[in-house]
């Protein structure tokens, strides 16, 4: 027999975003959407974010097989807009450097497109979350001795909140989880609105 007890398929590769799921008590399947992120572009850095995660969503979604009504994909994706630009993810050490040069001292608004989509039923909901977020005038010095670790380059912004980076960011105005990479409460109203109750989906203990 089918279940059709309510399940999130997370199609990213984010280690940041499971675990976020997972502290706010959920269990998801993990399944890579394997999407090439650096052609895909839209009207301004949201739109991008948001696009993203529905190429996401849609490359998952189409892979589950048998659906049942209940069970739903989450597709995310995170660019940090500055003066205008999407920064995803740097990829090397001197691209990091020169956008902690860039971000110092100043302000970026960190967006997060989310779509969550029912295979069985094809409906889907989708929206972006943006948080504000405010950098320390940190040094070079500091900035090298980052960039070693290797923790910016494989994050969009070059920074994490929740590990070595969170140090250097000041304050945020907006979601933290959204800067993490899924806005918690952004995604709860999601599955409302596709029928899906929140609890529903938390594991519960054995």
């Amino acid at each position: 027999m089918i279940s059709c007890v309510p399940r999130l398929i997370l199609a990213s590769a984010s280690p940041a975003r499971l675990a976020t799921l997972r502290r706010a008590g959920l269990n998801p399947e993990v399944i890579v959407s394997e999407v090439a992120e650096e052609n895909v572009y839209g009207s301004t850095p949201g739109s991008t974010a948001e696009l993203l995660a529905v190429l996401k969503a849609e490359a998952v979604a189409r892979r589950v097989p048998h659906p049942v009504p209940g069970t739903v994909v989450l597709g995310c994706d995170s660019l940090l807009e500055l003066d205008g630009d999407a920064l995803g993810k740097p990829g090397t050490a001197e691209a990091a450097i020169e956008r902690w040069q860039a971000m110092r001292g100043r302000s970026g608004v960190l967006h997060t497109g989310h779509c969550l989509i029912e295979p069985a039923t094809g409906m889907r909901a989708v929206a972006t979350a943006s948080t504000t977020v405010q950098f320390a005038q940190v040094s070079d010095a500091e900035i090298e001795a980052y960039v070693a670790t290797g923790e910016p380059l494989r994050v969009a912004g070059a920074f994490t909140i929740d590990g070595r980076g969170g140090a250097f960011v000041e304050k945020i105005e907006g979601d933290h989880h959204n800067v993490v990479g899924v806005s918690l409460p952004l995604l709860r109203r999601m599955c409302k609105a596709l029928g899906v109750t929140w609890t529903d989906l938390w594991e519960l203990p054995v």
